[in-house]
């Protein structure tokens, strides 16, 4: 995982709406595509960017893998931001 990966991935205004979906709580990938009007490789090719950035965890529970927003990546961007607005 790199910042530049992270920060492509947050490029995409697909991810991010995966993102917002994700901050409610845990979901499947098909819990997710119901949410878009795109083909489940799409859908499965945005969460294979996001997992690649860190912003996304996974976990297999029987035939379902539930995907989870990683939160202490978006903290270290939010804090370069904050760095670059010469916050402390």
């Amino acid at each position: 995982m790199s910042f530049n990966e992270t920060m492509k991935a947050l490029s995409d205004s697909e991810r991010r709406k995966i993102l917002d979906l994700l901050k409610k709580g845990s979901l499947t990938a098909g819990e997710i595509a119901n949410q878009f009007q795109m083909t489940n490789a799409t859908i499965s090719y945005h969460l294979s960017k996001l997992k690649a950035a860190g912003l996304i965890s996974e976990r297999r529970e029987r035939n379902f893998i539930w995907y989870s927003l990683n939160a202490s990546v978006l903290e270290e961007v939010l804090l370069w931001i904050e760095d670059l607005r010469g916050g402390k």
